[in-house]
């Protein structure tokens, strides 16, 4: 369900990317923003939007940590930590 939504945003930030951008080359065709401009803004809202794909990333994966967690479900350094112990036992 997570992954579902994250997805989602993704895509939804993908089409908004692509409606500005288009926006913002009609803009520049009309004369109204210059090239030099539009390519900086584009650049900066390129860098924005993997900024921000990177946060909601790592805000998924820090729920998913804790609600794992809170469940006591082992990690994989639990069940090598458990396998180590077995080991030097024998």
């Amino acid at each position: 369900m997570l992954k579902d939504i994250f997805y989602s945003s993704i895509g939804a930030a993908a089409i908004l990317k692509e409606k500005v951008e288009e926006e913002i080359k009609k803009l520049e065709e009309n004369g109204k923003i210059k090239t030099e401009d539009a390519k900086s803004f584009l650049e900066s809202l390129s860098q924005k939007g993997k900024e921000s794909k990177e946060k909601s990333k790592n805000a998924v994966k820090e729920a998913i940590k804790e609600a794992l967690d809170e469940l006591g479900v082992a990690t994989k350094d639990d069940i090598a930590k458990l396998k180590e112990e077995l080991s030097s036992k024998k």
